[in-house]
């Protein structure tokens, strides 16, 4: 599914992964300002879901690498064990800087973790989400151990569903335990309130104290990175040993100067934030995108 021809770069792939309940369905919905999925549909009774910028119809990849059209409507019906993954397209902002991979639940015990494990190769980053009162458990670990270093310098840890510990004591102790256990582990670790940050309209307040503002500063810092470091290589860099590894580049990647968040802090106003770049094309910045959502 790589794009092919040394004129042509891809787009950054960041996989949303973690326990079921964990909150991955809310974070895409925060990072793509709408649902992906028909309601009632949801990405833990389904194969990995591979989301890009388009209009195109969704289509099914076989195991054997062959494909075929598919119903938005009937996703449910598609088999979960013969499935590699499912392409859907939609026209958010996000997309436009990298794509989304919303991976099912890593310990389903009715889904073969085959079904997800077998897209890892495709994987540049992961935002994982662990939920705050049952933060970090041992088959949460267990994953993390394998993946490489490439991913694992470029990613983020969010201790989801933070609004769920009642108190500051409580807050502490998660917080300080899952950056202990997790240390040098991931690029960055964020207590967040998914649904808050959605909630939070124009309040900026709300926003910021929801977590999700300086998880999505450091998203966009990530996303600047990962379009560098794919504008070098065609190769996921989950297969990729080391960064050194990767030549230098051969062309200067489109990485656009940066702007602060607009001061009043809402959406329709951080969406409306632009940058200036001095390339040809019309693409725009992670900071431009992230700062609307």
């Amino acid at each position: 599914m790589s794009e092919t021809g040394s004129t042509v770069r891809r787009k950054p792939r960041i996989a949303l992964m973690g326990e079921f309940s964990a909150g991955k369905s809310t974070l895409s919905n925060l990072l793509m300002g709408q649902s992906p999925l028909p309601e009632k549909v949801t990405a833990t009774r389904l194969s990995p879901v591979w989301i890009s910028y388009g209009t195109n119809a969704p289509y099914r990849v076989d195991v054997d690498g062959t494909t075929e059209p598919v119903s938005i409507d009937r996703l449910e019906d598609i088999p979960v064990e013969q499935t590699r993954n499912i392409r859907l397209f939609l026209e958010a902002d996000i997309l436009e800087v990298c794509d989304l991979i919303d991976f099912p639940g890593i310990s389903d015990p009715n889904m073969s973790s085959n079904v997800w494990e077998r897209m890892l190769t495709e994987v540049d980053a992961v935002i994982w989400c662990t939920h705050a009162t049952q933060a970090w458990r041992q088959s949460e670990a267990a994953v993390w151990d394998d993946m490489p270093s490439t991913v694992r310098e470029n990613s983020i840890l969010l201790i989801t569903r933070f609004d769920k510990l009642t108190n500051e004591k409580d807050r502490t102790r998660v917080v300080k335990r899952v950056t202990r256990e997790t240390k040098g582990q991931f690029g960055g670790t964020f207590p967040v309130s998914l649904l808050q940050a959605i909630q939070a309209g124009e309040d900026y307040d709300r926003w910021e104290a929801s977590g999700a503002g300086p998880f999505t500063s450091h998203l966009i810092d990530v996303i600047e990175k990962l379009t560098a470091l794919t504008a070098r290589t065609e190769l996921p860099l989950y297969n990729v040993d080391s960064l050194s590894d990767i030549p230098a580049p051969v062309m200067s990647p489109v990485v656009p100067r940066r702007v602060q968040r607009v001061p009043d802090g809402s959406r329709a106003a951080r969406e409306r934030t632009r940058l200036d770049t001095s390339v040809e094309d019309s693409t725009p910045s992670p900071d431009q995108i992230l700062r609307s959502s």
